[in-house]
Order: structure tokens, then C-alpha cells, then sequence
């Protein structure tokens, strides 16, 4: 299958420090990817190699089936990026950084500017200087610069910095119109796991710079993720009789109080009655369905474990 985007064993070094170790990473065109790690896991790391910003120490980069180069001028022309917080010149209005992104991109399309603006409801503010923009707004001006050529890839790291609930789900649904309406394709880096779920159609782990897991988030739903919640007084005593008297072995202790059970075809009034017999005070009990946060932590543990 040939991609839009993919890299083989990305690795950055820099003092002796592996910040990036081994990431191929898969991108196909029209689909929004989710890249999604902790703060310093390395999503920024990759994404200035992806961006031409650094070069590998080792490993490539292709980009629109062309190696990427240090010199691949009109392959990153193709491209539209924020790599950590934008940056503008503050005395100019917004418009007109608009305006000078166009100049050196040598990309002239009448009416871009109003429109970028109006995507990102900035329309109002564009004649004011950016120096007295919020930081939300900053980050929707970045985000205006970005898709102002209608590129064929947008790269954003960490794109709801600053953004209020409001301004997140804005931005949500402009992601999801510019993959469908103008088919642009994009990778989208967070840590906020409700910024991407609802719209990735696939998400990459990733943890101390190592790529953990590359998944269609169809597959993530069709997985048996269904568990059982359980509050109770005792989680020691509790555990014990999951384990020896209902022959569990699929269980996890969340705190002092929670466990969640994934073991498949247990049923909550078998565990209730065993819990009981056993004299164990039940709390709480209940059937839920794990989302991706549940899943992007139980990969990042699992990671740091084996990091």
C-alpha cells in the first residue's frame, strides 16, 4: 500500500540523548491521524523531521512518494504545519500576516486571506495587531496560515493549545470539513485525548520516543474493550476471591477503592454473590465500555514499563 506520508526507523540524537527511536509511522491520504503521546514523548520531535525543521540522525522520511531531502522545496510547498506555538509579527494585524504568508509562498488566490479568516472567526479581529490577540486567537491564526494555501497535508502539533471548550470543538469540526470538503489529509499531535477521538480515523502511540502502536480507530471500537467497573472496600480481599474463587485472571486494580474487570463472560451477579458470600462491601457495579483514553493510558503504562 503506498502512503502519503510514511518514515523508516526514524531516529533523533541530539547530545547523546535518543529523543526519537525506530518510528515508522503510516499515513494515507484523506484520513485525519491522531499522533497521540505525553508531554515530551516526542510528538514535537517528529514532527519537526516530518517538517524539515531537523534532519534524522538516522532513518527517511517520504512525503508524496519522494524522499524527503534537505532541499525538497516544492514537496513541503504541498505541505501546511504548526510546530509548537506560531509565531507572527506582533505589530502587524492578522490580516496582513496573512497577507505576507501568501508572499513568500508565492501562492496568490483571491479572496484566501477573507476566507482563512472567516474558517477560523477571525474576520473580526483581522485588522488588529496580533500583539493584542489572545492566546486562543493566536493559535486560530496559526491554524488560518496553515490551511491558507489549501495544502495537501496539514502537520499540527498540539493545535487547541490555548482554545477554550468552545474554540476546541470549532476546531473539531473545521478538521473535519477540510478532510471531507477539500480532502486535505492531516496528523494531528495532542496529549487531549477528546480533541481527537471523535474525528481520527487512525491514531499512533507514542512513548519516550518510541512509536508503541499504529491503529484504525474502527479497530479500537470493534475490540472487546467492554469491562466491568467495581467499587469496594476491600480491593486486596476482593482480588483474592476473583482470582481463587471465580478464576479470574483478566482484572486490574485502579485505586484503594476501583477495579475493572475485562474478563470475558463474567457476569456482575455471579461476582456480586461470590463478593458477598465473602462478606466484601460492594459499592458500585457496573458494565462500561472503555474509551481511547483508557486505551492511550493503558499503552503509555504498558510503554513507560518497557521503556
Amino acid at each position: 500500500m503506498s502512503y502519503l506520508l510514511q518514515t523508516n526507523h526514524l531516529t533523533k540524537i541530539i547530545g547523546g540523548k535518543e529523543l526519537v527511536s525506530d518510528v515508522n509511522i503510516h499515513l494515507r491520504k484523506g484520513e485525519i491521524y491522531g499522533f497521540l503521546g505525553p508531554n515530551g514523548a516526542g510528538k514535537t520531535s517528529v514532527m519537526k523531521m516530518l517538517t524539515n525543521l531537523w534532519k534524522p540522525t538516522e532513518g527517511a522520511i517520504e512525503l508524496f512518494g519522494e524522499t524527503l531531502q534537505k532541499d525538497s522545496y516544492e514537496v513541503l510547498k504541498r505541505m501546511g504545519s504548526i510546530i509548537e506555538f506560531p509565531v507572527f509579527y506582533e505589530r502587524m494585524s492578522g490580516r496582513e500576516n496573512l497577507q505576507l504568508h501568501c508572499e513568500y509562498m508565492g501562492y496568490y488566490e483571491k479572496g484566501c486571506v477573507e476566507k482563512a479568516l472567516e474558517l477560523l472567526s477571525l474576520s473580526d479581529a483581522a485588522n488588529k495587531p496580533v500583539k493584542k490577540y489572545s492566546l486562543g486567537m493566536k493559535q486560530r491564526l496559526g491554524i488560518a496560515r496553515a490551511v491558507l494555501s489549501r495544502p495537501e497535508l496539514l502537520i499540527l502539533d498540539e493545535p487547541a493549545n490555548g482554545l477554550d471548550p468552545s474554540g476546541m470543538k470549532q476546531i473539531r469540526e473545521l478538521f473535519k470539513m477540510l478532510c471531507k470538503e477539500y480532502g486535505i489529509t492531516l496528523m494531528i499531535s495532542t496529549h487531549i485525548l477528546s480533541e481527537i477521538e471523535s474525528i481520527a480515523d487512525t491514531v499512533g502511540v507514542i512513548s519516550r520516543g518510541k512509536l508503541l502502536e499504529e491503529i484504525s480507530m474502527k479497530e479500537i471500537r470493534e475490540r472487546n474493550l467492554a469491562y466491568i467497573e467495581l467499587s469496594v472496600e476491600n480491593t486486596r480481599k476482593t482480588a483474592y476471591i476473583l482470582t481463587e474463587q471465580l478464576g479470574f485472571g483478566n482484572f486490574k486494580i485502579m485505586d484503594e477503592r476501583n477495579i475493572r474487570i475485562y474478563e470475558e463472560g463474567a457476569v456482575t451477579g455471579k461476582i456480586t454473590n461470590a463478593l458477598a458470600m465473602h462478606g466484601v462491601e460492594i459499592n458500585a457495579i457496573g458494565k462500561k465500555t472503555e474509551t481511547l483514553e483508557d486505551y492511550f493510558l493503558k499503552m503509555t503504562e504498558e510503554g513507560e514499563a518497557y521503556a
